[in-house]
């Protein structure tokens, strides 16, 4: 069991060169994921959410496609689909990008997670109550400082138990990343069962660092709810 652990923590080197755990690796890809799908999706849920089905019925489209589909077909896509095509070849940047299996990855994860992202805090935004907008109308505010101070501080508090699945799912979906030879716990963990055949050891360490990360996110996103989300709470007399 140490042997396998120091192997899970020291030994597999990423193919850059750089000394990266698997945990390290998944890490990475669920704060990227989430950190730019968090930040497109701000956008898109206010365009999903509009009344104009010229604004939101593409953001719609986008995000039926990429929920409609499973993350797996997203991410051969990504990885081995785009580079196929001939124009990607043709123009350096795009070849570059498309070659790194990271890249490919962390595109098809943060697209994914955005989709998902954006119809949450869309449906948050949509259930803002008629009382809090009329009391910003009310105090002469224009729409886009209505936004940015009632709607969507609102939303977003209200949107936190739902999201903070998302976050975890997401967490979850990390293992398609070894399908794209990116050195994740799975990968890592893949590897040492093939070169030790300890099979219960090596998935049973992958299986308590998943565990472990769970319930520090589970812990941070009760402080968060326990904070933004008092004022739903029971008043006390």
């Amino acid at each position: 069991m140490i042997e396998i652990i120091s192997q899970y923590w020291q030994n597999y080197l990423y193919s850059d060169g750089y000394r990266l755990s698997g945990l390290a690796i998944t890490l990475w890809l669920l704060v990227v994921s989430i950190g730019l799908g968090f930040l497109l999706a701000i956008p898109l849920a206010i365009a999903r959410a509009s009344s104009n089905r010229w604004v939101s019925g593409p953001v719609w489209l986008y995000t039926y496609v990429f929920r409609g589909t499973p993350l797996y077909v997203q991410l051969l896509m990504c990885y081995t689909g785009i580079y196929s095509l001939h124009f990607v070849h043709e123009h350096a940047l795009l070849n570059e990008f498309f070659r790194d299996a990271m890249n490919c990855t962390l595109l098809a994860f943060v697209l994914n997670e955005c989709a998902y992202a954006t119809e949450i805090f869309a449906g948050s935004i949509k259930a803002t109550s008629a009382g809090e907008i009329e009391a910003a109308q009310a105090y002469g505010m224009s729409k886009f400082t209505m936004y940015r101070r009632i709607i969507l501080p609102s939303a977003l508090r209200r949107a936190l138990p739902s999201y903070s699945n998302e976050v975890i799912l997401m967490l979850h979906a990390t293992t398609l990343a070894f399908t794209a030879t990116v050195p994740d716990i799975l990968k890592v963990t893949r590897d040492v069962n093939s070169a030790t055949y300890m099979s219960f050891q090596a998935y049973g360490i992958a299986a308590l660092l998943y565990a472990s990360v769970v319930f520090a996110l589970i812990w941070a996103f009760r402080r968060l709810e326990s904070r933004w989300l008092a004022f739903l709470g029971p008043r006390s007399h």
